[in-house]
């Protein structure tokens, strides 16, 4: 997707999230001649009811005192410098999966269920076959009524092979299947779907241990990505679940799905100022071409900007 389109799917998939956040900012900040004590109480309201959180809602607004102390505030330059800070908040954010200098490259997607695991893993494989890299998925999830069925259905649609075993069979045996099957011939990225319920559960975390360790028994620079896909939908408690898998597993970068759903598309920022785990695909839609790599330049743009051709 081109520079533009990208811009042009992130505008319209970041609509709830402008309008309760961007579009009242403007208004807020309109006319205002200073920051005085009441404007900056209702900055502060809205940035936090946007799901920025208190801690970056603070900081951001002392870098705006600290600026509009020494310069005349109106809208536009008001609006600049929050868009300029909220940018910087995402400073090192940007992460893409690595290739293994010896193929595959095993990617283990992990997550709670109904955040979208398995369709995020078929539309990076579209994304990947796309660009004529070979691809080998792994249905890990044997738990989960009709997962097996729902990965393999998104194989026969992108003409990629899917490694599965009958409902409640060993996860760590279809991944390690998998690897040697991907291994033997050739591919260049093998994904393993795992099951997804809540984080807390212990049998769930032994399991995705257990699947890493048969990873790399085979493999021993396997995985070489861990991928944790989280719902934009739940806003800031995506902290505590991503905490916790990087605690357990080691989580090497992060998807977020649905934003286009939800107006709490500001949990990305304390997202990542807490945990520093790059972002590396958002989710703006149902289509293939809507999961796309995260670059927070484009993604500030199309939260602040007024139509997709001015992002």
């Amino acid at each position: 997707m081109s520079g533009k389109g990208i811009i042009s799917s992130l505008f319209k998939g970041l609509s709830k999230t402008r309008q309760g956040f961007t579009d009242r900012l403007d208004t807020l900040i309109s006319g205002a001649r200073g920051l005085d004590e009441g404007l900056y109480d209702e900055i502060e309201e809205l940035l936090v009811t946007a799901d920025i959180g208190l801690p970056l809602t603070q900081k951001i607004l002392e870098d705006l005192s600290a600026w509009a102390g020494k310069n005349s505030m109106n809208r536009a330059e008001g609006t600049h410098r929050i868009k300029e800070s909220l940018l910087s908040v995402l400073e090192g954010s940007e992460a893409a999966i690595q290739a293994s200098d010896e193929p595959p490259t095993v990617v283990l997607v992990v997550g709670v269920n109904g955040t979208g695991k398995t369709t995020t893993i078929a539309k990076i494989a579209h994304h990947l076959t796309g660009n004529g890299r070979s691809v080998l998925l792994a249905a890990g999830d044997t738990f989960r009524d009709a997962a097996v069925e729902q990965l393999s259905v998104w194989g026969d649609r992108l003409g990629v092979e899917v490694i599965a075993q009958k409902q409640g069979a060993d996860p760590a045996a279809v991944a390690f299947d998998a690897l040697v099957r991907a291994q033997t011939r050739g591919i260049d990225y093998l994904f393993v779907d795992t099951a997804g319920r809540l984080h807390t559960k212990y049998n769930l975390v032994e399991e995705l241990k257990k699947i890493k360790r048969v990873l790399k028994d085979r493999m021993p620079s396997a995985p070489h990505e861990t991928l944790l896909v989280l719902d934009a939908g739940i806003g800031q408690n995506n902290i505590a679940q991503a905490r916790k898998f990087n605690e357990e597993v080691g989580i090497t970068g992060i998807v977020l799905t649905k934003l286009d759903g939800s107006a709490k598309g500001g949990a990305i920022f304390p997202l990542f100022a807490d945990l520093r785990i790059p972002i590396m695909y958002v989710g703006v839609g149902e289509g293939a071409e809507d999961l796309m790599p995260f670059d927070r330049r484009s993604f500030v743009e199309a939260l602040f900007s007024k139509d997709a051709d001015a992002a």
